[in-house]
């Protein structure tokens, strides 16, 4: 349930849900330690007046742009990839990663080619970095799995984010370079901002 006179901060699902929920209970701004085990997307810190929407990732910036909600918690390498007209308020110290170009071990041939094809979910970054590089690609979008696409056979490289590296090793990939570093961004909806300026900024002093 939606309450109309409360914040709403968009969370990605996962991991960085959880981290931003500790961030914020850290600075005292919810009074949520953690969220419920549940099938809702929605939960109400009724004590803040602060309704959570726990939505895909990359849902979290199109909630923010349209003022679904007033500010969300963002990787940066999402935000690099849209266009989102948000204000990018801070940079966050979780969920570090970054996004690399992975190849399977000892394949090198694929840097002679003057064509190559490149899964990832990241196709603008993912293009623009190849472009800047002088190759002609094929981008083969994915929303999952992306790699087991060499093994598979239908991309010479990936593009992805990289955690630990655990995967990339358990699928018989190795990096090559990375493209950029990540970690969380708050975003703040522009409209928001004007509106709510006041516990906004309370907001963004206690995040820096």
């Amino acid at each position: 349930m939606i309450h109309k006179s409360s914040l709403k901060i968009a969370l990605p699902k996962g991991r960085m849900s959880d981290e931003s929920l500790e961030y914020l209970f850290q600075r005292n701004i919810t009074s949520l330690e953690k969220f419920p085990e549940s099938r809702e997307l929605i939960f109400h810190d009724p004590e803040n007046n602060i309704d959570f929407l726990i939505i895909r990732s990359q849902d979290v910036g199109t909630y923010v742009e349209t003022g679904a909600a007033d500010l969300g918690f963002l990787g940066y390498d999402v935000l690099l990839e849209n266009s989102f007209s948000v204000y990018t308020a801070a940079s966050l110290p979780f969920g570090e990663c970054h996004l690399s170009v992975a190849y399977p071990q000892n394949s090198l041939e694929w840097k002679n080619k003057r064509k190559i094809k490149v899964a990832t979910k990241y196709p603008n970054l993912t293009t623009r970095f190849f472009y800047q590089k002088g190759y002609n690609i094929q981008i083969i979008k994915l929303y999952g799995s992306v790699e087991i696409a060499p093994i598979m056979g239908i991309s010479d490289v990936i593009v992805d984010l990289v955690s630990t590296g655990k995967t990339l090793v358990a699928n018989g990939l190795v990096e090559d370079e990375k493209i950029i570093e990540s970690s969380a961004r708050l975003i703040i909806h522009p409209g928001s901002y004007h509106r709510k300026r006041k516990i906004l900024n309370h907001i963004i002093r206690e995040m820096v």
